[in-house]
């Protein structure tokens, strides 16, 4: 790796010059990603006369939570590619290209081609998502303190770009068109591209080949195998379009969850019975369980906000202004706005309560940011007792839960992210976070199941169902909270020589993008 980006010092706000590129083509693919994802379910549930896919509200909400699951699921592979193949700048590059392809097909006018647009958008994201938050990490030597406000910049690029997209895509989504949004998308990728391929010369040697390279002959093997799995895919989706195989989003979501749920346990139990663990590593292991449980449960009532929040916002919400209609995708503004506003107050809460000698576990911390989720739940369930009584509900209902789902992601994501960096046994730090990751896919998906509950034509449902989602995540939050008064002890299992997290890490928003 070339020092240049390291010792560069004054290219972008006091950081290598490199970061200016991986800011702007994050913030770019961050809103053709999130921009596209606010119309998603709305295209998909709108009827044929306004030019939507007329799909009922289960089938819809179960490929978007099959779609955003397979996302994060995807960045595993991608990752395995850019370390043993072709290096992270390649497959960052790649990875976009792929991404602008699927949101152009998404804008062409065509039911046929829908599916197609989807799987090459998820498949771009897991070739560029996680290599290029990677690329960030490889501009700073080990040493550099300049690393965790690197990332802090950085991510401030994800929540504008999803600022963008929403505004955007949502609007000409919504205004003027269905594809004209997911046009946009692409038009916000393309930019993105061309602004990466200018500026890469800033990159240096960065991840500029395989950190791992594999041997020629293994190199060709697999290869073969990507191939092999591309074309199956090719050939399963042809067979599905054409109706020779039949497509049930719900059944298919559900058994997706258990194969994503079944992967966890067997790969963390390999890890914890077959890595020949020390009984500290593997009280730390119990320990980072908790708090990937609190995870799934956490994202799992946290993606409601693209489906059936979403649904409600258009169906249910006052969104008149003067005489503008609101757009329904621009309430989901309010997740990215909150997260610039308050990190910096988190920020400073872990500081002060350090300096108080008041530091919970992270376990306590991930069932706080759980429970405070499920209580905008809490306010969904009157927001819906009202909308059952046939009246339109105010807009700050919906802004007050948005407000409290945003505290709960700045209380547990980071966190749950540092815990993954610190209590990971060593040798196994990459391999679990790519077990991490399985919590957003299983989340996301059940998110999706959990939204095909939404009724439209039944909306005296929906008070229950939000309360059972608030029940459940409340419930679910309280035994990890319980539970981690005795694991606060774990977690400092054989750690004394390992450095104290740094308050910085608590303004970074996440992948979850």
């Amino acid at each position: 790796m070339s020092s240049q980006p390291q010792q560069n010092s004054d290219g972008f706000f006091g950081h290598p010059k490199g970061l200016s590129t991986l800011f702007f083509t994050e913030m770019w693919e961050r809103m053709s990603y999130y921009g596209m994802r606010a119309l998603l379910v709305l295209f998909m549930t709108a009827s044929l006369q306004q030019e939507g896919l007329a799909f009922t509200v289960a089938a819809a909400t179960a490929i978007y939570g099959l779609y955003t699951g397979a996302v994060y699921f995807l960045g595993l592979p991608g990752g395995w590619i850019a370390d043993r193949l072709l290096g992270g700048q390649r497959t960052v590059w790649y990875g976009g290209i792929i991404i602008m392809c699927g949101h152009i097909v998404l804008a062409i006018p065509s039911d046929h081609t829908f599916f197609i647009g989807l799987i090459l958008v998820a498949t771009g994201t897991g070739l560029l998502k996680p290599n290029i938050s990677a690329l960030v990490g490889h501009l700073y030597a080990d040493n550099d303190v300049r690393r965790d406000s690197g990332y802090a910049l950085y991510y401030m690029g994800i929540n504008i770009g999803s600022v963008l997209g929403y505004m955007i895509c949502g609007y000409f989504g919504e205004k003027v068109g269905w594809h004209w949004g997911f046009g946009a998308a692409a038009i916000g990728m393309a930019i993105g591209l061309i602004q990466y391929r200018k500026t890469i010369g800033n990159l240096g040697d960065a991840s500029l080949k395989p950190e791992h390279p594999m041997t020629p002959a293994g190199e060709k093997k697999a290869w073969g195998v990507i191939w092999a799995v591309v074309g199956a895919v090719v050939v399963i989706t042809a067979l599905t379009m054409s109706g020779v195989i039949t497509f049930d989003p719900v059944a298919v979501a559900t058994k997706v969850a258990i194969f994503f749920t079944a992967i966890f346990f067997i790969y963390y139990a390999y890890i914890y019975f077959g890595g020949k663990l020390s009984q500290a590593e593997k009280k730390r292991m119990w320990a980072l369980f908790l708090v990937c449980v609190a995870s799934a449960c956490f994202w799992s009532g946290f993606e409601q906000a693209g489906s059936s929040l979403n649904l409600f916002v258009r169906d249910f919400t006052d969104r008149t202004m003067g005489s503008f209609e609101i757009p329904a995708s621009w309430f989901q503004n309010l997740n990215p706005m909150f997260i610039i506003i308050l990190s910096p107050f988190f920020a400073a809460l872990w500081i002060n309560l350090g300096k108080r000698m008041i530091t919970p576990s992270y376990s306590m911390k991930c069932a706080i940011g759980l429970i405070i989720m499920a209580t905008g739940f809490i306010v969904m369930f009157f927001a819906a007792q009202q909308a059952a009584q046939g009246l339109e509900v105010a807009p700050m209902w919906l802004v007050t839960t948005y407000f409290l789902h945003t505290v709960g992601e700045l209380c547990l994501s980071p966190v749950a992210l540092s815990a993954v960096s610190k209590l990971s046994p060593r040798r196994f730090a990459g391999q679990m976070m790519g077990v991490f990751v399985l919590t957003y896919s299983i989340g996301n998906v059940i998110a999706g199941l959990l939204a095909g509950n939404f009724d439209p034509d039944n909306i005296s449902t929906l008070p229950n169902l939000y309360l059972q989602i608030a029940i459940f995540s409340i419930g679910i939050g309280a035994v990890i909270a319980l539970i981690s008064l005795k694991s606060k002890s774990w977690e400092g299992q054989g750690l004394d020589h390992i450095e104290a997290v740094e308050p910085a890490e608590a303004t970074a928003k996440t992948v979850n993008p």
